[in-house]
């Protein structure tokens, strides 16, 4: 059959009409469902967790928590809301073990049972109120749920965002489960969550300002110091001699982090950081996918919330020479408040949870209930982003097109970091454009390995990828990923 040079050329234009208005947006993929809240209910979002029949346990901003039923449904048309307790003093973490529903509140950890059955608690008893708290709006107190030696991690915000005027404000504390408080790490300014990886380790969310050039997400290795030295002064309490031992040198004003590494053998780098104003502003809540896949894709890998801009952001962890650093990647936008908490459920959903007073969110509502779900279709993603001695390995979740992949003009990186100082953020600083020398498929077109001429340890790596197509021709559907560069591997 003979075919014109015009008809050709039709059906060529056909082809990249049709396929532009295919390009997928991220509800292809995960569906955002909004739970309504009672009329008359202000449910400022601030912590989520699972009970074993299927309800959840809500907590708000405003010292309630609250039970709801038939959460899973979509469109959650039937839910059924019971208020479990009321009284707590800005509750930021639930988690519940062996019939008792704990909370992390600003003055120290309690927990609360329904004795009767009637959906409500009716014993509440102080687990522990050992750290310092007084009248000052910034001193928040985020908690984890339990580890696996059943303690609950608390990171404690500074005293107005820059002081310490109570005890262990800027650090991060243990509760066993026989009620005692460890310290366990320092350095803290303004957390925004906290959550642990699967393999246990746990990470906090800090946010920009003070010794913190931009929001991050930091390792809590026990008796490390995580970069900001206002809460230092607690080492000489009785607890802190006894669980941290000496204290860490100060770091020097207007310094970076790589080189202060050097200097103080406590200081932790940021895991991963999240620019500013490209990723959000206000890193919030942790958590990983649990779901073995029933979430799509991605096990294992860390889902961190922002406030301000209502986002998820999927995060790919490596350990490179005993330090945490990875990539980072927009995952889900278009949340209708500010995120605060994400919880994974046994079905595989992911609960969100947000509120914006005070604060301000991209999402305009007060508050917000949602869940996430994964619709069954995979996207077309950077599944993971691993360092190598020269470069970079990429894989992808669906096979690519060779020659998009191959052509190194796929590809645009730059490098940057941040002042590490006493003053409010950073701007990027110490600019560098590594190339892209060379690039090797896997035998599958599943995977990259990126000769890059320029990595720079300490820095942020910025990479682009609008060229890359899938082999159905579909781009990314997030085009940028930000790798945090602590250490490069030798071999």
């Amino acid at each position: 059959m003979k075919i014109s040079l015009p008809g050709l050329l039709l059906a060529a234009a056909l082809f990249t009409t049709s396929s532009f208005a295919a390009d997928p947006v991220e509800s292809d993929y995960y569906a955002i469902t909004s739970i309504p809240v009672p009329d008359g209910v202000v449910l400022e979002v601030s912590g989520i967790d699972m009970l074993p029949d299927k309800t959840i346990a809500v907590s708000s901003r405003r010292g309630e928590v609250w039970l709801v039923k038939n959460a899973y449904e979509t469109p959650a048309k039937n839910t059924q809301w019971t208020r479990f307790a009321s009284g707590l003093h800005e509750p930021l973490g639930i988690s519940w073990k062996d019939g008792w529903l704990y909370a992390t509140q600003r003055p120290g950890v309690i927990r609360m049972k329904d004795l009767d059955g009637d959906g409500r608690a009716d014993l509440f008893e102080t687990i522990n109120n050992d750290w310092g708290i007084n009248g000052d709006y910034h001193e928040y107190a985020f908690g984890s749920r339990h580890d696996k030696d059943g303690s609950i991690w608390a990171v404690l915000c500074l005293t107005g965002s820059s002081g310490a005027g109570s005890a262990f404000r800027g650090w991060c504390v243990r509760i066993t489960k026989s009620g005692d408080l460890v310290p366990t790490a320092s350095g803290i300014r303004s957390p925004g969550g906290i959550g642990a990886n699967h393999l246990g380790d746990m990470f906090y969310s800090d946010n920009q300002g003070l010794w913190n050039g931009s929001s991050c997400m930091k390792h809590l290795k026990v008796g490390s110091f995580t970069g900001n030295p206002t809460g230092n002064k607690f080492y000489d309490l009785p607890p802190a001699k006894k669980h941290m031992g000496e204290r860490p040198p100060d770091p020097k004003n207007k310094s970076r982090y790589d080189t202060e590494r050097k200097r103080i053998p406590q200081l932790v780098p940021p895991s991963i950081v999240f620019p500013h104003n490209k990723m959000g502003k206000s890193t919030s809540g942790i958590t990983y996918d649990s779901s073995k896949g029933k979430f799509g894709p991605f096990a294992n890998q860390m889902l961190v919330q922002d406030q301000s801009f209502s986002n998820i952001a999927r995060v790919d962890l490596e350990m490179v020479n005993g330090v945490y650093q990875g990539a980072a990647f927009i995952f889900r936008q278009g949340f209708g408040s500010g995120n605060l908490v994400g919880r994974m459920a046994p079905d595989g959903s992911l609960f969100v949870g947000g509120t914006n007073r005070g604060w301000g969110s991209k999402g305009r509502a007060p508050f917000a209930l949602e869940r996430l779900n994964w619709t069954g279709k995979t996207p077309f993603e950077v599944h993971e982003m691993n360092i190598r001695p020269d470069g970079f390995r990429l894989t992808f979740t669906e096979p690519v097109d060779p020659e998009t992949a191959r052509n190194l003009n796929s590809y645009e990186m730059k490098t940057y970091t941040y002042i590490y100082q006493s003053g409010y953020g950073s701007p990027e600083v110490d600019h560098s454009v590594p190339k892209v020398t060379a690039v090797a498929l896997g035998k599958d077109n599943r995977s990259a390995v990126l000769k890059v001429d320029g990595l720079v340890k300490g820095h942020v790596h910025e990479l682009h990828m609008k060229g890359i197509r899938s082999a159905t021709g579909l781009p990314l559907l997030h085009q940028a990923a930000y790798y945090t560069l602590n250490e490069i591997p030798k071999r």
